[in-house]
């Protein structure tokens, strides 16, 4: 049966690496670009949309906000990465917000920031994958037809290309990621040269149609909370931006050097992109609604339910390209791949800092775990589980999904920040070196800056999102904060009972005498060789059990044994109700009763066998007994296997799956090397 799993899983996600492979696993700058921010470079395909279906509540006439909340937006996004570009330096062990906020605020903040970071990484897939099934469905009708099927599809071959380590994905991603990229500057120089240089009038495919305004004529306070609220849509735009800081350790050397620079890097490139995109959106005449079934009219007409609404960058690239023409079928292509990618690096951050909250006991030991492939495989697939189930219960809208992002980041954003005010406070104390303090209040200044700005925007985010569906991100981000609390309590409760104390405990005092239990059913080979075995082990007193459930049997039992002359004395429990467990149970506890300080070792013998099947026919009577032994205090409980022909495959298996680096052999650490051979060469 293993070898069954085995084969597939190695063709999914290649052989097992050896722990001291880790270091090949590093990625260059090159390859972290795309692995680490493929989420905020792609989010200027859909952050830009969004501010347009807020403004579209008032009429077309709102749109010529626009400009100023990408500004907004602009502004915000360089605040950030200039603020995380001191946390990369200040805190390169990976841990990044969680690791600020934990070491500078303490661990209710650090727990808080965790919560909202890995309720954020959800998200990110969910939404990553929606929106790329939706703009593959303007080309592909097919898969608008099936969005929850083609969208769980697409995070199951996501999981398996990041089961198979993270350079390897991060290859395998960087392609259509730069790809992306190089085709919306085309799309924006290109459109700048048409409108600028050669005064050619683009018209995107919605430019013909009007916006029926839900509430026309919006002033005053209800026309503050409209852009508001079309700020925090767009602040879409900075969600991932943190991941570089808790993926440092993936980086090589310099460490946080090369993340620091990744993070400018993907700072300016995810602003230009934003910027044209807006521009030439209002530039073309793109029109954007809620409801385009009913609010987008044409000739006076609601254009009804069959109306596709492409997204803006689709509409653009029409408008720029021409429909239908290779570049824009490229675009096309690229961007719907991007935005399935963007949910790589939720990939990357939600398992790095579920090792990290592991390690911490706050969430199961299993999660710091790395897997065949020297990546965090559990974390992998937890984040592709709750995906999955957000993206069945919403039905892969990322209109409906995108509600509930932002939260999480702006919260670990301002916690992060805050903490790095404080961590510079407290190195400012005892720093004398002139050049070092300069360096530290200017930095300290910046992380203040971040603070207040995120701050605000996390209000505005709150304000604006809450009974739109930030309710639910809220919500899934006490739950984690309970369960993690939970877990840890867990652990340390455990960790204290367990805890060898200084002065000899029970545990410590050694046991007056050893009584010694072996279970017997029947006089056969594995019966002999567990008898066999209790009588080298030195006890005080060694007898054989049997539970007489027929009365033949039991009379046989003990002819045979009488005959053989085994001079182990044979006790006999009747089971009037053809019971096996509860007589040997009751009889364990009253030798117990008797002599408290005595420790009582009971043998059972047990089948070893080849085949999964054998399982269900053999060994059921013994593994109820130890399930019910194991709770019994005072009592060893000891496994004597005999081997059945059938195990014989089983062990020629597992000697080739050793050849081939077992699964799991990474996880036992490096072992030793042979010696290689001279190569002749000098």
């Amino acid at each position: 049966m293993s070898k069954l799993t085995d084969v597939p899983k190695r063709i999914l996600i290649g052989r097992a690496l050896r722990s001291d492979n880790l270091g090949e696993t590093l990625l260059p700058k090159r390859i972290a670009l795309p692995v680490f921010a493929s989420d905020p470079l792609s989010s200027v395909a859909y952050a830009p949309g969004e501010v347009l279906l807020v403004l579209s509540i008032a009429g077309v006439s709102a749109y010529h906000f626009s400009p100023w909340i990408a500004l907004a937006v602009v502004v915000l996004m360089f605040t950030v990465v200039a603020s995380y570009r001191q946390n990369v330096r200040a805190y390169p062990s990976g841990g990044g917000d969680y690791e600020v906020a934990n070491t500078n605020l303490g661990p209710k903040a650090g727990l808080t920031v965790a919560s909202a970071l890995l309720v954020d990484y959800v998200l990110t897939v969910a939404v990553s994958i929606s929106s790329g099934v939706e703009n593959l469905g303007s080309a592909i009708p097919f898969v608008v037809e099936h969005k929850v099927p083609v969208a769980v599809g697409a995070i199951v071959l996501l999981t398996v290309m990041n089961l198979r380590g993270v350079k390897e994905s991060g290859r395998f991603f960087a392609i259509p990621t730069y790809l992306f990229v190089v085709g919306v500057f085309l799309m924006i120089l290109w459109g700048a040269y048409r409108g600028l240089v050669l005064g050619d009038t683009m018209h995107a495919p919605t430019s013909e149609l009007e916006i029926k305004a839900e509430h026309q004529g919006l002033a005053g306070f209800a026309l503050v909370f409209l852009l508001l609220r079309a700020f925090s849509s767009g602040c879409a735009a900075l969600t991932g931006v943190e991941a570089i800081s808790n993926g440092v350790p993936a980086f090589r050397k310099p460490k946080s050097k090369n993340a620091a620079t990744t993070l400018a890097m993907m700072g300016l490139l995810a602003v230009t992109m934003f910027c044209g995109i807006i521009g030439l959106a209002m530039a073309t005449d793109v029109k954007m609604a809620e409801h385009p079934a009913k609010d987008l009219i044409r000739d006076g007409v609601a254009v009804g339910e069959s109306f596709v609404q492409d997204p803006v960058i689709s509409q653009v690239a029409a408008a720029v390209f021409g429909d239908g023409t290779f570049l824009f079928v490229v675009l096309a292509a690229a961007t719907a791949l991007v935005l399935f990618l963007a949910a790589n690096t939720a990939y990357n951050g939600f398992p790095l800092l579920g090792s990290i909250l592991a390690q911490d006991r706050y969430l199961p030991r299993q999660l710091h775990t790395r897997g065949d492939r020297l990546a965090f495989s559990n974390g992998i697939v937890l984040l592709a589980g709750a995906a999955v189930l957000l993206v069945w219960v919403y039905g892969a809208d990322s209109t409906k999904l995108i509600q509930l992002y932002i939260v999480g980041v702006f919260v670990s954003f301002t916690l992060s920040q805050t903490g790095m005010v404080r961590h510079w406070n407290r190195h400012l104390r005892t720093e004398k070196d002139p050049a070092a303090r300069r360096h530290m209040m200017r930095s300290r200044a910046i992380n203040t800056f971040g603070a207040f700005f995120t701050g605000l925007v996390l209000v505005v985010v709150l304000a604006t999102k809450f009974t739109h569906g930030a309710w639910v991100a809220l919500l899934g981000m006490v739950i984690f904060y309970g369960t993690m609390t939970a877990i840890r309590k867990h652990y340390d409760r455990v960790t204290e009972e367990i805890a060898a104390d200084e002065t000899p405990s029970d545990e410590m005092v050694r046991p007056s005498r050893v009584h010694s239990i072996v279970l017997v059913s029947k006089l056969h080979r594995p019966t002999l060789r567990a008898l066999a075995y209790a009588q080298l082990i030195r006890s005080h007193r060694l007898e054989a059990l049997s539970v007489s459930v027929d009365a033949d049997e039991t009379r046989t039992l003990k002819e045979e044994w009488e005959r053989r002359g085994i001079n182990v004395p044979l006790k006999i429990l009747d089971s009037p109700y053809r019971e096996v467990t509860r007589p040997v149970i009751e009889y364990v506890k009253g030798l117990r009763r008797e002599s408290p300080r005595d420790v009582v070792s009971v043998y059972i013998p047990e089948y070893v066998v080849g085949h999964w099947y054998e399982h269900l026919l053999h060994n059921q009577s013994a593994l109820r007994l130890k399930g019910r032994l194991l709770f019994t205090p005072g009592v060893m409980v000891t496994s004597v296997p005999y081997q059945l022909e059938s195990s014989v495959a089983a062990r020629k298996r597992a000697r080739k799956r050793a050849e081939w680096n077992a699964p799991g052999s990474v996880r036992r650490g490096p072992v030793e090397r042979k010696q290689k051979e001279p190569t002749g060469k000098g």
